[in-house]
């Protein structure tokens, strides 16, 4: 298993959940936090400047974040949360709930359906549970360190594709306000993978690229820089679901790594290979 969903058992303090009851209940926090937001979807909010952009994104954060930071609190008083979805590198040890209270919040502004709320327990730097909810289909992903990944219940399994050639993969922008080098590398590995790849899907958020690959619908992901936020939930998904995860290189990857892998594993050596040329 990758380094960054490799984990050492930590029993819960007394009084608490385990995990398994812990995640059922963190499931329910983030539907919760998605009723209040699908109330928020609708019609187009429109915005002239960045500054009112910026204030509806944070609208809609806040009003997911109101329901989600008493919840989880009271699950895990010693939890830390993190609420910067744009945050990246490595936590400190102990517990820490990143959250994305509104992952995909620009299309939810633009009353596109490609959004969701998630919440993933990360303890002494490694995710141990994670929920993800899509408001709009009701549909809720969930996945526990060594208990495999699930969508309502029902066991998630990665595509058993072997042929690059014969994948859909998908790619997702890492943010507005990319460094240049960064965005060259995003559009250069877009065309490699047209070449090797049979359908290329670029979009965002990049949790709902993972979870499509989780489920067995698409084959690969993969991204350069990135955010914790965009990333552990569909990691720990993904993993549990079977597939492989690293750097566009191969490497282990890690909170602090400048690319990310995820595929199928039967093509994750030739995603690799695609994407180092």
């Amino acid at each position: 298993m990758p380094e960054s969903t490799r984990t050492t058992r930590i029993a819960p303090a007394p009084g608490f959940p385990a995990d398994a009851d812990l995640l059922a209940q963190t499931a329910n926090a983030v539907r919760e936090a998605g009723a209040v937001l699908r109330e928020r979807f609708g019609d187009v909010v429109r915005y002239r400047t960045r500054e009112e952009l910026m204030d509806a994104l944070a609208a809609n954060d806040d009003a997911a974040l109101d329901v989600l930071r008493p919840r989880l609190t009271e699950l895990r008083p010693n939890a830390r949360l993190v609420e910067d979805e744009l945050a990246g590198g490595a936590l400190p040890s102990g517990e820490w709930w990143v959250l994305d209270p509104a992952e995909g919040n620009v299309n939810h502004l633009h009353a596109l359906p490609e959004w969701a709320v998630t919440a993933t327990l990360v303890r002494d730097h490694q995710p141990v549970l994670t929920a993800v909810h899509l408001p709009l289909t009701g549909e809720t992903y969930t996945a526990r360190v060594g208990a495999g990944a699930h969508l309502d219940g029902r066991p998630l399994h990665v595509s058993p594709t072997t042929d690059l050639g014969l994948s859909l993969v998908a790619t997702s922008q890492a943010r507005p306000d990319e460094d240049e080098d960064v965005v060259r590398r995003v559009g250069a590995s877009i065309t490699a993978m047209l070449f090797d790849a049979l359908v290329v899907r670029t979009s965002v958020p990049a949790t709902l690229h993972l979870l499509n690959l989780a489920a067995g619908r698409i084959d690969a992901f993969w991204q350069f820089a990135g955010a914790r936020a965009d990333l552990l939930p569909g990691a720990l998904l993904v993993t549990e679901a079977g597939g492989r995860i690293s750097d566009a290189e191969g490497r282990p990857w890690t909170p602090q790594s400048e690319s990310f892998l995820a595929a199928a594993p039967g093509v994750h050596t030739e995603a690799v290979t695609t994407l180092s040329r």
